[in-house]
């Protein structure tokens, strides 16, 4: 079969894509059928303004004259008992988990137009809980959690309950506090009622030395992670020092601090017995030198340097614990943000004299390093700097497609150029791009209590293999040329560092020695690389990017325009003859429908088009994906990249 012309290419992908056929209209949605179960009893009053009633959960009541919050719903029964209490409104109901207990009767909440606020990082399980029961495996299970425990039917959200954020109602304001561990997503809300710091702590325990149940506490086949977190939850919830405790199963515990203290000291023996291993919450960071704090035992190593003045420099910040990050990970929806617990600073502060997190610096772009940048910003103030190329990942994270890029924008207060010098506090800093494990990427070099200091990230360790190189490590998704490592080795030759801080594990000494043997090392990768791929195309062959789409991500909506770019990397030594065409919805409008450019030998390029979505316009999914069909050099390529589209509400 020959190869399409430029005629036959220009004919088939000028336009857009063929209209879908008209779908069939589907019913009108009914609800599910309800029983006439209800549970007995009435609320019992805890304080003046404080009332508990007895359902498939504890429902806890807070008054404010004829208006009341309501903590849990359960069945909802409790809305027949309020005008008993005095209450003729309920303004919200918060949940501090998404267990059916919790919610099954919400619908009779949004019946009677009750607005609903939900832990952020499980809304998807309240408003899209239908879609969860499309993809939920239950065939080949080995990710065993307790999800299933979610409600049959979508409820409407009203609010998100963001971690460390305050719902204000009435003069009394509700703290969320991540506290994972019955269930990933789950929170604990604090006020202050009746004179008294109260906790609303969902089923992260029972009572003194308790917990609702195991099961709930198994996230992947045969592990305790819900153990492990719920022990960090308990000491973080102490450290609120509540007067009140109340639990969604089992009594209002009036001495929070010994039961808490009683329950953590069970669930650590548990931990142990099950696991042979210390929980999360015993990892503690150390001091390499007076002003120089390792912490390793975190998802990623992260670095203090802490000043005279007691300012701090963090390089990383990521989740407190590999189990943190890894269940956080795969419990986040496609759409949403990894959660981040915060862990270290109150240490920082005891042990080492840290007085604030003045700036924190990302080794590299990858979210176990940084996915706790965000926090910093919003809740210590801290300023964020880094390398040059990095600035707009952090700030339009939308725009790539690169492993591990954090689902969350934040600003970036000052960035650097390759080789530049700078000074914080009285510490002297040269900052280089190091390439291999990312393009994204940095080295920080700067003498700390007399120690020759390089952090790396994740672009060298120490080999187990003991052959006398640093190990290193390749993801062609994080963006990969031929000469990657080793430009990033040579800026270990050229600093002469005596010891890296890696992004993974403690600091190590290094040599002249062994990093002109990892140099040979990375010669000879490079020439593997070309003997593999074909002649003249090794970059291409290692960069799945080359051309792209920008942003990666778009959101978009009904009667709404949207600018994006090709951009193309070119490899080649000679010029590369581009035509581009958008393959997408039939509807759409797309100027220019080709984009017809050259991009110069070794060099980048990019070019711009608009689309225009009619008012009228339906997505046919939620999130779906367009194309870039390609032309180059006069060869059909065909539909070599792609954009995710996620449709947007109109705005009005």
């Amino acid at each position: 079969m020959s190869s399409p012309t430029r005629r036959t290419f220009l004919g088939t992908t000028a336009g857009l894509a063929a209209p879908v056929s008209a779908q069939t209209q589907s019913p009108a949605k009914r609800p599910y059928s309800r029983t006439t179960f209800a549970p007995a009893g009435k609320p019992q009053r805890l304080s003046e303004n404080l009332f508990v009633f007895e359902d498939t959960c504890r429902v806890y009541v807070v008054r404010s004259g004829s208006s009341a919050v309501l903590v849990d719903f359960g069945s909802g029964k409790v809305l027949d008992h309020l005008r008993d209490l005095g209450i003729s409104k309920v303004d919200w109901i918060l949940h501090t988990h998404h267990h059916r207990d919790q919610c099954q009767g919400d619908y009779r909440a949004v019946a009677r137009g009750i607005p609903i606020a939900v832990p952020a990082h499980e809304r998807h399980l309240f408003a899209d809980a239908e879609n969860f029961w499309r993809n939920r495996r239950v065939f080949h299970l080995y990710y065993v959690r307790n999800d299933f425990n979610t409600i049959t039917e979508n409820i409407p959200v009203a609010r998100d309950l963001a971690d460390y954020s305050t719902l204000r109602w009435n003069g009394i304001e509700f703290f969320a506090l991540p506290t994972p561990g019955h269930t990933l997503g789950a929170i604990t809300l604090l006020a202050a009622i009746d004179g008294r710091r109260v906790a609303f702590s969902g089923d992260l325990m029972h009572s003194a030395g308790k917990i609702p149940n195991l099961y709930d506490t198994q996230v992947n086949y045969g592990g305790s992670e819900g153990i492990d977190l719920g022990i960090y939850s308990l000491a973080r919830l102490r450290e609120q020092k509540p007067a009140l405790l109340c639990p969604s199963h089992g009594e209002p515990v009036s001495d929070p601090d010994s039961a808490i203290s009683e329950t953590i000291r069970r669930l650590t023996e548990y931990y142990r017995f099950q696991t042979g291993a210390d929980p999360v919450e015993e990892n503690r960071p150390y001091a390499v030198s007076p002003h120089f704090i390792a912490h390793y035992q975190t998802t990623s190593s992260f670095y203090a340097i802490v000043s005279n003045s007691g300012k701090a420099m963090f390089i990383d910040y990521g989740s407190a614990s590999g189990l943190h990050f890894g269940n956080f990970e795969r419990a986040t929806a496609a759409t949403d943000r990894m959660r981040f617990v915060e862990h270290s600073i109150d240490e920082l502060k005891r042990t080492y004299g840290l007085k604030g997190v003045d700036v924190a610096m990302p080794s590299h772009m990858h979210d176990d390093h940084m996915n706790g940048f965000p926090h910093l910003a919003r809740h210590h103030g801290t300023k964020v700097w880094c390398y040059e190329n990095m600035v707009d990942i952090f700030e339009n994270p939308r725009g790539h497609n690169l492993g591990c890029t954090l689902g969350e924008p934040f600003k970036v207060s000052r960035s650097f150029k390759h080789g530049e010098r700078f000074k914080w506090e009285e510490f002297e800093f040269e900052i280089t791009h190091s390439p291999g494990h990312t393009e994204y990427q940095m080295a920080l070099f700067t003498t700390i209590d007399g120690n020759r200091l390089a952090f790396t990230g994740d672009a060298f360790f120490p080999n187990p293999r003991n052959d006398g190189t640093l190990r290193h490590n390749l993801i062609f998704r994080n963006h990969v040329e031929n000469d990657s490592h080793l430009k990033s080795i040579h800026n270990l030759i050229e600093h002469e560092p005596t010891m890296i801080a890696p992004g993974h594990g403690k600091p190590y000494a290094v040599d002249k020695a062994i990093m002109l043997a990892t140099e040979q090392k990375f010669r000879k990768q490079q020439q593997l690389f070309t003997d593999i791929l074909p002649e003249g195309e090794v970059n291409f062959g290692l960069d799945p990017s080359w051309l792209k789409i920008y942003p990666y991500q778009m959101l978009l909506a009904a009667g709404s325009r949207q600018k994006a770019e090709v951009r193309v990397q070119n490899y080649k030594s000679t010029t590369m003859k581009l035509e581009v065409s958008l393959v997408g919805p039939a509807e759409w409008r797309v100027e220019p429908g080709v984009l017809k450019f050259d991009v110069p030998a070794n060099s980048k390029a990019a070019r711009s088009f608009e689309i225009s979505i009619p008012k009228g316009w339906t997505a046919a999914a939620p999130r779906f994906a367009v194309a870039a069909d390609v032309m180059c050099d006069g060869k059909y390529l065909g539909q070599i990249t792609e954009a995710v589209v996620e449709a947007a509400v109109q705005s009005s």
